[in-house]
C-alpha cells in the first residue's frame, strides 16, 4: 500500500512519512513493518503491514476531500454538547483517535464555537490546538501549500 517516502497519516499523531520498511521475525514467523516517523515530534512508529487498516494509517486527503472538510469547519448550525467539560474531553478525544479527518474536522470547530460561550477547560485548549495543527498539516500537504497558509484561511473561516 505504502512506499517508503510516502506520506500516510497515524490516527491521534497526524500525519507521518514511511522511512522504512522493516523485516523483523515475530513469534517464529517474518512480518513486514512500516517505520514511520511522525512529521509534528519526529516520534518514530512501527506498523505491521498486515495490520494497516487496524490502527487506521490511511494516505493523505486529496483535494476534493479538503473542500468537505471546510464545509464541516463553516457549518454553524451544529447543537453543541453542553455536558460537562470531561465528557466532552473524552468524546472528542475519541473522534481525534479515529484519525477520520471529518471528526477532526468537527471537534475543531465545535470547540471552536463553544469558546464563544464559554471558557475551554485547559484540556479542552489544548485539544483545540492539537485539531488545528492535526488539520493543517495534513491539508498543506493534500493541497502542496504551506502550513501558514492553511492556518490563515482556517482563521478566515472561524472569523466569518
Amino acid at each position: 500500500m505504502f512506499k517508503v517516502g510516502d506520506s500516510a497519516v497515524y490516527p491521534a499523531h497526524g500525519v507521518a512519512v514511511i522511512k522504512r520498511i522493516d523485516e523483523r521475525e515475530v513469534g517464529g514467523k517474518k512480518k513486514s513493518f512500516y517505520v514511520l516517523q511522525v512529521v509534528e515530534n519526529q516520534m518514530t512508529i512501527m506498523v505491521p503491514t498486515d495490520n494497516v487498516d487496524q490502527v487506521g494509517l490511511r494516505e493523505i486527503i486529496s483535494q476534493k476531500e479538503v473542500l468537505n472538510v471546510y464545509k464541516i469547519l463553516k457549518k454553524r448550525d451544529v447543537k453543541i454538547d453542553q455536558t460537562t467539560w470531561n465528557r466532552r474531553y473524552r468524546e472528542y478525544m475519541e473522534k481525534i483517535k479515529t484519525g477520520s479527518v471529518y471528526e477532526i474536522a468537527e471537534v475543531l470547530r465545535n470547540l471552536f464555537l463553544l469558546r464563544h460561550s464559554k471558557d475551554l477547560s485547559f484540556g479542552e485548549r489544548k485539544m483545540l490546538d492539537q485539531a488545528k495543527q492535526l488539520l493543517v498539516k495534513e491539508i498543506s500537504l493534500a493541497r502542496n501549500a504551506k502550513e501558514e497558509v492553511i492556518e490563515q484561511e482556517i482563521q478566515t473561516i472561524f472569523a466569518s
